[in-house]
């Protein structure tokens, strides 16, 4: 539906909304993405991305889960991030975000909430169009990360704390070992 030139899927998603705008006459004030390494995403999740929206200043939002203790957090197919007190995203990161200096990190999750980022995006319509336009940011090709670009330029994003863990199939191995959970 999309032409294979974009470099994210934010991107992709927005030609799809205008292609819908201009093609079939579908507006929309919100725009829910889901990526495609997230398949397993539950319907309640994309109703709780939603509600954020339920705030007219919220512009984008995301989905995080926290992360339990013991939980291994060192896995950079699973970005991190870190909150305000008001929910909403300061920075993205493959790496643990944040580090806990006098302590094992074994400890850390037990010392200090952790979240993990859930590939699923809500934008209002207006503002999806105004970040595909943005260039890419050095923090955005550092982490690969693209929602680093939103936030240093500005943009605030909203998250909402889901229960229910997302399967990210990332990598091969990710997809053998959910065929394989899914056959037993």
């Amino acid at each position: 539906m999309t032409s294979a030139e974009h470099q994210s899927g934010t991107d992709r998603c927005a030609e799809a909304v205008n292609i819908l705008t201009k093609e079939r006459g579908i507006e929309a004030d919100v725009v829910v993405n889901i990526q495609g390494d997230e398949p397993f995403i539950r319907p309640e999740q994309v109703d709780l991305l939603v509600s954020c929206f339920a705030d007219k200043s919220v512009e984008i939002a995301t989905l995080v889960r926290k992360v339990e203790p013991g939980e291994d957090i060192t896995n950079p197919n699973h970005p991190k991030v870190i909150l305000d007190l008001s929910g909403n995203a300061i920075y993205f990161s493959r790496n643990i975000i944040p580090f806990i200096r006098d302590a094992e990190m074994s400890e850390w999750t037990h010392l200090h909430p952790y979240y993990k980022h859930i590939g699923l995006y809500a934008y209002k319509t207006e503002i999806l169009n105004r970040i595909t336009l943005l260039p890419r940011s050095s923090l955005e090709k550092t982490e690969s990360l693209e929602q680093n670009r939103w936030l240093e330029n500005g943009y605030r994003i909203r998250t909402a704390k889901t229960e229910w863990e997302s399967i990210c199939i990332d990598t091969p191995g990710t997809l053998i070992k959910q065929e394989n959970s899914l056959i037993n």
